[in-house]
């Protein structure tokens, strides 16, 4: 898929590194946490988190330079619990689940609609799947930009910090998978 001047594709090896930089670069300046190996061990093994199990899949934003400039992860893993709220965990389960996973897009790259179109083309490999009954997704709602657009895509399923001391402060969202290409 082509947006005006950035090329939305399935990611191959030679996109890992770049990928990986643009989600390191992410985790360290948006999310000012850093790498921290519990949350971001996917991202250090892209290939094994996302290229080589059949049911996921990486996703790149090119830009007319041929870098890489937006990244977008899908698989088959449901949110666990803990740290998760046992209720988020129950409804979305391993295996009939597409967690949508490291949609980012460098700073100087947005509101161009490719974190939009990353999502789109995701939501077409889940419905391709056939297996998928949810789509789920959680964000941090500090990072600026984020809680907005997943809730001009998805809806709020569990807002932490409406719980009693904040939980982890995430919000968690599902995202609409009928009318998709092969969703039942």
């Amino acid at each position: 898929m082509r947006t005006t001047d950035y090329t939305i594709r399935t990611a191959t090896p030679a996109d890992v590194a770049p990928a990986r930089a643009v989600m390191l670069d992410t985790v360290y300046r948006d999310f000012g946490t850093g790498y921290v190996p519990r949350w971001h061990a996917d991202v250090i093994d892209l290939a094994g988190a996302y290229l080589t199990p059949a049911r996921h899949t990486l996703i790149v934003a090119v830009d007319g330079d041929g870098e890489v400039v937006g990244t977008g992860a899908l698989d088959s893993r449901g949110p666990a619990h803990p740290p998760n709220p046992v209720h988020v965990a129950e409804r979305y389960l391993s295996g009939v689940t597409a967690q949508l996973r490291r949609v980012y897009v460098r700073p100087e790259h947005r509101r161009h609609g490719i974190a939009r179109r990353l999502v789109d083309e995701l939501l077409v490999f889940a419905a391709a799947d056939g297996g998928y009954r949810a789509v789920y997704l959680h964000t941090d709602p500090a990072v600026t930009g984020a809680e907005p657009f997943w809730r001009s895509l998805a809806k709020v399923v569990h807002d932490e910090r409406e719980d009693a001391g904040g939980g982890q402060g995430i919000v968690h969202f599902d995202v609409p998978l009928a009318g998709r290409p092969g969703a039942r």
